[in-house]
Protein backbone atom coordinates (compact mmCIF):
# COMPACT_ATOMS: atom_id res chain seq x y z
CA UNK A 1 0.00 0.00 0.00
CA UNK A 2 1.29 3.47 -0.84
CA UNK A 3 0.72 6.26 1.66
CA UNK A 4 0.52 9.90 0.61
CA UNK A 5 0.94 12.24 3.56
CA UNK A 6 2.96 15.14 2.21
CA UNK A 7 0.81 18.18 1.61
CA UNK A 8 1.90 21.12 -0.49
CA UNK A 9 0.91 24.72 0.02
CA UNK A 10 2.22 26.52 -3.03
CA UNK A 11 5.73 25.15 -3.39
CA UNK A 12 6.22 24.60 0.34
CA UNK A 13 6.12 21.15 1.91
CA UNK A 14 3.79 20.88 4.92
CA UNK A 15 4.20 18.14 7.53
CA UNK A 16 1.29 16.26 9.08
CA UNK A 17 1.24 17.37 12.73
CA UNK A 18 -0.19 15.11 15.45
CA UNK A 19 -0.54 16.24 19.07
CA UNK A 20 -0.53 13.41 21.61
CA UNK A 21 -2.69 14.94 24.32
CA UNK A 22 -4.42 14.09 27.57
CA UNK A 23 -4.74 16.44 30.52
CA UNK A 24 -4.44 13.47 32.88
CA UNK A 25 -0.96 12.19 33.70
CA UNK A 26 0.11 8.57 33.80
CA UNK A 27 -1.94 7.43 30.81
CA UNK A 28 0.96 6.46 28.54
CA UNK A 29 1.09 9.77 26.67
CA UNK A 30 4.88 10.10 26.40
CA UNK A 31 5.31 6.36 25.87
CA UNK A 32 2.89 6.67 22.96
CA UNK A 33 4.58 9.76 21.50
CA UNK A 34 8.06 8.22 21.61
CA UNK A 35 7.13 4.79 20.28
CA UNK A 36 4.73 6.02 17.62
CA UNK A 37 7.42 8.42 16.35
CA UNK A 38 9.96 5.59 16.31
CA UNK A 39 7.78 3.20 14.33
CA UNK A 40 6.69 5.89 11.87
CA UNK A 41 10.37 6.59 11.22
CA UNK A 42 10.91 2.85 10.71
CA UNK A 43 8.24 3.04 8.00
CA UNK A 44 10.47 5.48 6.14
CA UNK A 45 8.73 8.70 7.25
CA UNK A 46 10.99 11.59 8.22
CA UNK A 47 9.63 12.16 11.70
CA UNK A 48 10.16 14.93 14.24
CA UNK A 49 9.21 14.34 17.87
CA UNK A 50 8.64 17.65 19.66
CA UNK A 51 9.06 17.22 23.41
CA UNK A 52 6.65 19.90 24.63
CA UNK A 53 6.19 18.56 28.15
CA UNK A 54 8.43 20.40 30.69
CA UNK A 55 9.18 17.07 32.38
CA UNK A 56 11.30 16.27 29.33
CA UNK A 57 10.61 12.53 29.49
CA UNK A 58 10.50 12.12 25.70
CA UNK A 59 13.99 13.64 25.55
CA UNK A 60 15.46 11.24 28.11
CA UNK A 61 13.38 8.40 26.68
CA UNK A 62 15.33 8.68 23.43
CA UNK A 63 18.65 8.67 25.25
CA UNK A 64 19.45 12.37 24.78
CA UNK A 65 21.73 13.96 27.40
CA UNK A 66 19.90 17.07 28.61
CA UNK A 67 23.09 18.54 30.06
CA UNK A 68 24.70 18.60 26.62
CA UNK A 69 21.89 20.54 24.94
CA UNK A 70 22.67 23.99 23.58
CA UNK A 71 19.06 24.85 22.73
CA UNK A 72 15.63 23.55 23.69
CA UNK A 73 11.94 24.16 23.01
CA UNK A 74 11.98 26.89 25.67
CA UNK A 75 14.23 28.93 23.37
CA UNK A 76 11.95 28.23 20.40
CA UNK A 77 8.79 29.31 22.24
CA UNK A 78 10.49 32.52 23.38
CA UNK A 79 11.59 33.09 19.76
CA UNK A 80 15.28 33.42 20.61
CA UNK A 81 16.08 30.71 18.07
CA UNK A 82 14.38 28.56 15.44
CA UNK A 83 13.04 25.03 15.68
CA UNK A 84 15.61 23.79 13.16
CA UNK A 85 18.41 25.13 15.38
CA UNK A 86 17.42 23.04 18.40
CA UNK A 87 16.51 19.77 16.65
CA UNK A 88 18.96 16.95 17.30
CA UNK A 89 19.30 13.67 15.40
CA UNK A 90 18.60 10.47 17.31
CA UNK A 91 20.33 7.13 16.98
CA UNK A 92 17.61 6.06 14.54
CA UNK A 93 17.29 6.80 10.84
CA UNK A 94 14.51 9.30 9.96
CA UNK A 95 13.82 10.15 13.63
CA UNK A 96 14.65 13.62 14.98
CA UNK A 97 13.95 15.26 18.35
CA UNK A 98 13.20 18.82 19.42
CA UNK A 99 14.33 18.43 23.05
CA UNK A 100 13.04 19.94 26.28
CA UNK A 101 14.21 20.53 29.85
CA UNK A 102 12.20 21.77 32.85
CA UNK A 103 13.05 25.33 31.75
CA UNK A 104 10.05 25.07 29.43
CA UNK A 105 7.75 25.42 32.45
CA UNK A 106 9.09 28.93 33.04
CA UNK A 107 8.08 30.09 29.58
CA UNK A 108 4.37 30.02 30.42
CA UNK A 109 4.80 32.90 32.84
CA UNK A 110 6.85 34.83 30.30
CA UNK A 111 4.33 34.11 27.54
CA UNK A 112 1.24 35.06 29.55
CA UNK A 113 1.09 38.59 28.12
CA UNK A 114 3.18 37.98 24.99
CA UNK A 115 2.08 38.68 21.46
CA UNK A 116 0.77 35.63 19.56
CA UNK A 117 1.33 33.48 22.65
CA UNK A 118 -1.08 30.75 21.50
CA UNK A 119 0.53 30.17 18.11
CA UNK A 120 4.26 30.17 18.90
CA UNK A 121 4.62 26.42 18.25
CA UNK A 122 2.59 26.53 15.05
CA UNK A 123 4.74 29.38 13.72
CA UNK A 124 7.94 27.52 14.61
CA UNK A 125 6.86 24.28 12.90
CA UNK A 126 5.68 26.09 9.78
CA UNK A 127 9.02 27.94 9.54
CA UNK A 128 11.01 24.68 9.54
CA UNK A 129 13.01 24.00 6.39
CA UNK A 130 13.76 20.37 7.25
CA UNK A 131 10.96 18.77 5.23
CA UNK A 132 9.50 16.44 7.85
CA UNK A 133 6.72 14.09 6.81
CA UNK A 134 5.23 13.85 10.29
CA UNK A 135 5.60 15.92 13.47
CA UNK A 136 4.54 14.32 16.77
CA UNK A 137 3.99 16.70 19.70
CA UNK A 138 4.23 15.28 23.21
CA UNK A 139 2.01 17.76 25.06
CA UNK A 140 1.96 18.38 28.84
CA UNK A 141 -0.58 16.54 31.04
CA UNK A 142 -2.63 19.70 31.63
CA UNK A 143 -4.80 22.23 29.82
CA UNK A 144 -2.03 24.82 29.85
CA UNK A 145 -0.83 27.47 27.44
CA UNK A 146 1.65 24.90 26.12
CA UNK A 147 -1.12 22.36 25.49
CA UNK A 148 -3.19 24.94 23.62
CA UNK A 149 -0.11 25.76 21.53
CA UNK A 150 0.07 22.07 20.64
CA UNK A 151 -3.60 21.96 19.63
CA UNK A 152 -3.28 25.06 17.47
CA UNK A 153 -0.17 23.66 15.76
CA UNK A 154 -1.73 20.27 15.03
CA UNK A 155 -3.90 18.82 12.30
CA UNK A 156 -4.80 15.85 14.48
CA UNK A 157 -5.12 14.95 18.16
CA UNK A 158 -4.28 11.44 19.34
CA UNK A 159 -5.86 10.80 22.72
CA UNK A 160 -4.43 8.02 24.92
CA UNK A 161 -6.95 6.84 27.53
CA UNK A 162 -6.05 4.49 30.34
CA UNK A 163 -8.23 1.43 30.96
CA UNK A 164 -9.51 2.46 34.39
CA UNK A 165 -12.83 3.86 35.60
CA UNK A 166 -11.59 7.41 36.19
CA UNK A 167 -10.13 7.58 32.68
CA UNK A 168 -13.08 9.43 31.16
CA UNK A 169 -13.24 12.04 33.91
CA UNK A 170 -12.05 15.40 32.73
CA UNK A 171 -12.05 14.46 29.05
CA UNK A 172 -15.11 16.66 28.54
CA UNK A 173 -12.99 19.69 29.40
CA UNK A 174 -10.32 18.67 26.90
CA UNK A 175 -12.90 18.11 24.17
CA UNK A 176 -14.43 21.51 24.94
CA UNK A 177 -10.97 23.09 24.62
CA UNK A 178 -10.54 21.39 21.25
CA UNK A 179 -13.92 22.79 20.18
CA UNK A 180 -12.86 26.31 21.18
CA UNK A 181 -9.56 25.92 19.32
CA UNK A 182 -11.47 24.83 16.20
CA UNK A 183 -13.78 27.84 16.48
CA UNK A 184 -10.96 30.28 17.07
CA UNK A 185 -7.52 29.53 15.61
CA UNK A 186 -7.46 26.05 14.08
CA UNK A 187 -10.68 25.11 12.23
CA UNK A 188 -9.13 21.98 10.69
CA UNK A 189 -8.24 20.30 14.01
CA UNK A 190 -9.53 16.71 14.15
CA UNK A 191 -9.57 13.89 16.67
CA UNK A 192 -7.42 11.29 14.92
CA UNK A 193 -8.36 8.60 17.37
CA UNK A 194 -8.64 7.42 20.95
CA UNK A 195 -6.00 4.91 22.06
CA UNK A 196 -6.84 2.55 24.94
CA UNK A 197 -3.69 2.06 27.03
CA UNK A 198 -2.57 -0.16 29.90
CA UNK A 199 -5.03 -2.87 28.91
CA UNK A 200 -4.85 -6.03 31.03
CA UNK A 201 -6.65 -8.75 29.11
CA UNK A 202 -6.79 -10.92 32.24
CA UNK A 203 -9.22 -8.58 34.00
CA UNK A 204 -12.88 -7.86 33.30
CA UNK A 205 -12.25 -4.22 34.31
CA UNK A 206 -10.14 -3.52 31.22
CA UNK A 207 -12.81 -4.97 28.99
CA UNK A 208 -15.56 -2.93 30.66
CA UNK A 209 -13.62 0.33 30.40
CA UNK A 210 -12.69 -0.42 26.79
CA UNK A 211 -16.42 -0.81 26.03
CA UNK A 212 -17.16 2.50 27.77
CA UNK A 213 -14.49 4.26 25.72
CA UNK A 214 -16.08 2.93 22.52
CA UNK A 215 -19.48 4.22 23.65
CA UNK A 216 -18.11 7.69 24.33
CA UNK A 217 -16.13 7.89 21.08
CA UNK A 218 -18.05 5.89 18.44
CA UNK A 219 -15.94 5.23 15.36
CA UNK A 220 -12.91 6.99 16.82
CA UNK A 221 -11.29 4.27 18.93
CA UNK A 222 -8.21 2.65 17.41
CA UNK A 223 -8.40 -1.09 16.78
CA UNK A 224 -4.95 -1.30 18.36
CA UNK A 225 -4.81 -1.34 22.15
CA UNK A 226 -1.67 -0.93 24.26
CA UNK A 227 -1.20 -3.65 26.87
CA UNK A 228 0.30 -3.41 30.32
CA UNK A 229 3.81 -4.61 29.52
CA UNK A 230 6.95 -4.65 31.63
CA UNK A 231 9.15 -3.99 28.58
CA UNK A 232 7.26 -0.75 27.88
CA UNK A 233 7.93 0.33 31.47
CA UNK A 234 11.62 -0.61 31.35
CA UNK A 235 12.56 0.85 27.96
CA UNK A 236 12.61 4.59 28.95
CA UNK A 237 15.06 3.96 31.79
CA UNK A 238 17.49 2.68 29.14
CA UNK A 239 16.83 5.65 26.85
CA UNK A 240 15.39 3.37 24.18
CA UNK A 241 12.11 3.00 22.26
CA UNK A 242 10.50 -0.33 23.06
CA UNK A 243 11.07 -1.42 19.46
CA UNK A 244 14.80 -1.28 20.12
CA UNK A 245 14.74 -2.47 23.72
CA UNK A 246 12.68 -5.59 22.94
CA UNK A 247 11.24 -5.68 19.45
CA UNK A 248 9.43 -8.97 20.11
CA UNK A 249 7.56 -7.75 23.20
CA UNK A 250 3.78 -7.24 23.25
CA UNK A 251 4.32 -3.51 23.73
CA UNK A 252 6.56 -3.27 20.69
CA UNK A 253 4.13 -5.20 18.50
CA UNK A 254 1.26 -2.98 19.69
CA UNK A 255 3.01 0.29 18.80
CA UNK A 256 4.10 -1.08 15.45
CA UNK A 257 0.44 -1.89 14.77
CA UNK A 258 -0.60 1.59 15.94
CA UNK A 259 1.84 3.25 13.54
CA UNK A 260 0.28 1.36 10.63
CA UNK A 261 -3.21 2.32 11.76
CA UNK A 262 -2.23 5.98 12.13
CA UNK A 263 -0.83 5.99 8.59
CA UNK A 264 -4.09 4.55 7.27
CA UNK A 265 -6.11 7.25 9.04
CA UNK A 266 -4.03 10.22 7.88
CA UNK A 267 -3.61 9.06 4.28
Amino acid sequence: MVYYIKREEGNRHVATVISVTNQKGGVGKTTTAVNLAYFLSKMGKKTLLVDFDPQGNATSGLGIDKQALTGTMADVVLETTTLDNVVVPTAYKNLFLAPTTPLLANTEVQLAQADKRFSRLKTAIEASQAGYDIVIIDSPPSLSLLTVNGLIAAKYVLLPVQAEFYALEGLGQLLETMKLVRKGMNPTLELLGVLPTMIDARTTLSGQVHSEIKKHFPGKVFSTTIPRNIRLAEAPSHGLPVGVYDKFSKGSRAYKSLAKEVMERIS
